[in-house]
């Protein structure tokens, strides 16, 4: 399959870690490293049985924005084929799917329906899957809230995703499988929990 990205994703995002600024003060999270920026909320998705970090959370002006990384072959694309994946799952679930043209090519919006007893019965949420293959990586996101409805919060959380570094490593792994993701290390001279 043919890569997706954006046409000026080298200079302009989501980023190879052999693309960004070394010298910018990003949060390493292992497979992602985020800039810090007023109002952002950092969450780690852990799977219970296994304790691993599954997909990083940013909350960030009214939005949600889920990330993950992924292998990827070095000359071909994932997400042609994943956006025909998350498709079908959210068929199953019940749900609808609209694919269109975003600021990152070829997204899908979904309207997914919310759990019982997680608001009014019958009522969907509305969320946006977009994804860019980048050089030996994959990356997903999906944003939620605001940002999945209204054009001036998109603009924000789209510019969030871009600025993303995906740390992809050198350790061979098969297509699809999810790059390591880990807690934070608390930079040198910050208070660690202890102190605080």
């Amino acid at each position: 399959m043919p890569k997706s990205a954006p046409e000026d994703r080298a200079t302009e995002g989501p980023l190879d870690e052999t693309e960004a600024n070394q010298v910018r003060p990003y949060v390493d999270l292992g497979g992602v490293k985020v800039l810090p920026r007023e109002g952002l909320h950092l969450r780690l998705e852990i799977e219970e049985g296994s304790k691993r970090v599954v997909a990083i959370g940013l909350d960030y002006a009214g939005s949600t924005l889920q990330v993950q990384p992924f292998a990827a072959p070095r000359s071909s694309g994932l997400w042609h084929e994943i956006r025909d994946q998350i498709a079908d799952q959210i068929g199953k679930q019940g749900g609808t799917t609209s694919e269109r043209e975003g600021p990152f090519g070829p997204e899908l919006v979904a309207e997914i329906p919310v759990a019982a007893g997680q608001g009014p019965g019958g009522t969907t949420r509305l969320a946006r899957f977009i994804g860019v293959d980048g050089p030996r990586w994959f990356l997903r996101g999906v944003i939620a809230g605001e940002g999945a409805v209204n054009s001036e919060a998109a603009a924000a959380i789209e510019d969030l995703f871009r600025s993303i570094v995906v740390v992809r490593g050198d350790t061979p792994m098969p297509p699809r499988d999810l790059i390591p993701l880990r807690m934070p290390a608390t930079p040198a001279g910050a208070p660690g929990p202890s102190d605080a």
